[in-house]
């Protein structure tokens, strides 16, 4: 099956949240289908560098097609979480370029197990190489382990139902299919929500799960604030609250403000290392009628704090 149009997020907010420079150094981490990335390389003349990351070995692939013979370009295939691992990040980054969460191609292509839309593989890792399915999760973790992954990583409040209900299906024979599992929770907690699949947060939470999405982020936003240079600026679109809390998070916790409650004592506040630009945005209604899937996007941007600041 042809592989549908990819259409990036934010394209042009998130683009301009890192203030592309010609000569300037900078790095996507979830390449994706190259959306934000042609935008950026766009943008740099032949002293600049972008560098393209991805975990899933079929962006990587699309990458090396469309950019190896480019020399301002270098791609690593790994999780963005390791970018301060790569030495070509080693000289410094003037900005870092995230966009969280599942792609569309991996959503369209069945095979992939990312889907309650269509069956297949109940599979859900971005780098299939690596770690276990879905399938493999839910047939050795008992009631409680996959309660608590629906409930923390999908705020499915029927966690506990619904993992009651995928335990005992497993004793006759485990899940394999996305499905199954989408038919199964459609039976266990029916159609609650007008215009969304009962099993959305189901899914979610088991993709999360199996890919370490958050451990990624809490580690890639790290790594990108170590790699970047004073004065560059880090981006990054959020999908689901949980990806987001820990991005606004990040940033304040790294902008030196007073830590502590007005009740305990006084905090003194760390050096500050990043400064927000602007506010949180969002898809226009415009795009969002375009792009169903831009509709729960978050666009953060902060710019590392210079060391005559105090960074």
């Amino acid at each position: 099956m042809a592989e549908r149009q990819h259409i990036p997020v934010m394209l042009n907010e998130a683009v301009e949240g890192l203030a592309v420079r010609a000569g300037g150094r900078y790095l996507d981490g979830t390449f994706g289908r190259g959306g934000h990335a042609r935008a950026v390389l766009s943008r740099l003349g032949p002293e600049g560098r972008l560098l393209l990351m991805d975990r899933d070995p079929q962006a990587i692939a699309t990458a090396q097609h469309e950019f190896a013979a480019d020399p301002r370009v270098s791609i690593h295939h790994a999780n963005f979480s390791t970018l301060a691992d790569w030495d070509e990040t080693a000289e410094g980054l003037d900005g870092v370029l995230l966009d969280l969460g599942v792609s569309s191609p991996q959503l369209d292509e069945a095979s992939r197990g990312f889907s309650f839309m269509a069956d297949g593989p109940l599979d859900m890792r971005m780098d299939p190489t690596q770690g276990e399915s879905a399938a493999d999760f839910l047939a050795h973790a008992d009631e409680r382990e996959i309660a608590d992954v629906l409930w923390i990583y999908g705020e499915e409040r029927f966690s506990r139902k619904i993992a009651r209900a995928i335990v005992e299906y497993g004793k006759a024979s485990p899940i394999t299919r996305t499905g199954e599992l989408a038919a199964l929770v459609e039976r266990v907690i029916g159609r609650r929500e007008p215009g969304k699949h009962p099993a959305t947060r189901t899914f979610q939470a088991l993709r999360i799960r199996v890919n370490r999405e958050l451990e990624a982020v809490e580690q890639g936003l790290e790594a990108a604030l170590e790699r970047l240079k004073p004065g560059g600026r880090l981006s990054v679109i959020s999908f689901h609250s949980l990806e987001d809390r820990m991005v606004k998070q990040f940033i304040r916790d790294h902008s030196g403000r007073v830590q502590g409650s007005r009740r305990g004592p006084p905090v003194a506040a760390a050096p500050a290392k990043l400064a927000a630009v602007g506010k949180a945005q969002f898809p226009s209604d415009a795009e969002q009628a375009a792009n169903p899937r831009a509709r729960s996007a978050v666009l953060r941007v902060a710019e590392k704090v210079s060391s005559e600041s105090g960074a």
